[in-house]
């Protein structure tokens, strides 16, 4: 028995060894790469300056051409995120405060995105491997039900999030394999769709009270940052159009553009416009607030 008892002690013993190595190696990866995404790209950087600086999910990334701003002569980068939520945005910001950025402007797509308070679990995985470097994220993460297997069970979390930060993206960020997520200044352009399904229904969908939106608002206050809130279109054929109308009454200051392009053959899906309609509707977001 005694010897039964040794051998299992042994056994528990190399493997949490084991898992303490892996956690290093993997976390020294990440702390080397700067090029896989928009979240790494912030975390190894230093201060940098930019005029205007666009944060949300996939209806920021897809509708707001970075390289429209730079026309215009301001320094511009869109860091939104397909499949974030606030959660992530929120925390990115954090992390661009950290490391001093100067921001003059923050345009933030607030629209879908308020009706949850949740993490992104394709996204939010992506501040894993820094957990343990960063308060920031430590504290940022603190709150969510699963934080202590993530923070104290070594190489838990690049276990249960494998295909997001597991071997194979370690692997591409040690060998630095860089993907478009930064590419037309973190813009991501969607073409035509001829099978989309241009339906959508918001009927059931509700904004919140939210409180990453208001940690991003005192974000804004606290480092003297002018924040645009946006609510971004959405094609003609959609139920529950009345939720943008909520978010109004319980956020006036965020700006309503839901129906400032129409038409079909601007979409790509109800939810995203194609690169014609995000051109479209980015000029009118130039003229309207930095047209001076």
């Amino acid at each position: 028995m005694k010897q039964f008892l040794l051998l299992t002690f042994k056994i528990l013993l190399l493997t949490v060894l084991i898992a303490v190595i892996l956690d290093f190696l993997y976390t020294s990866v990440y702390l080397q790469s700067s090029n896989r995404g928009k979240i790494d790209y912030v975390y190894n950087s230093k201060a940098r300056n930019y005029d205007v600086l666009i944060l949300g999910s996939s209806r920021a990334n897809n509708h707001f051409v970075a390289p429209l701003f730079e026309k215009k002569g301001l320094k511009t980068f869109n860091y939104g995120m397909s499949g974030g939520h606030l959660f992530e945005a929120s925390l990115l910001l954090k992390l661009m405060v950290e490391r001093k950025y100067e921001i003059k402007n923050l345009i933030l797509e607030a629209d879908l995105n308020l009706s949850n308070e949740q993490m992104a679990d394709g996204i939010a995985s992506k501040f894993l491997p820094y957990i343990h470097h960063s308060t920031v994220i430590e504290r940022h993460f603190s709150s969510q039900k699963n934080f202590n297997q993530l923070f104290y069970i070594p190489f838990y979390r690049f276990v249960a999030f494998e295909p997001r930060i597991g071997f194979r993206e370690m692997f591409f960020n040690g060998i630095h394999k860089k993907t478009m997520h930064l590419d037309n200044l973190g813009y991501y352009p969607l073409g035509k769709n001829p099978n989309a399904n241009m339906k959508n229904d918001l009927t059931n969908l509700k904004p919140l009270h939210n409180k990453y939106y208001e940690e991003i608002k005192q974000i804004c206050v606290t480092n003297n940052i002018n924040l645009i809130a946006v609510m971004t279109p959405m094609c003609t054929n959609t139920k529950g159009l009345n939720y943008f109308e909520k978010v109004h009454q319980i956020y006036p200051e965020i700006h309503n553009y839901e129906n400032s392009v129409e038409g079909d053959q601007y979409f790509s899906s109800c939810g995203h416009m194609n690169d014609t309609g995000a051109r479209l509707f980015t000029s009118k977001i130039l003229k309207d607030f930095f047209n001076k």
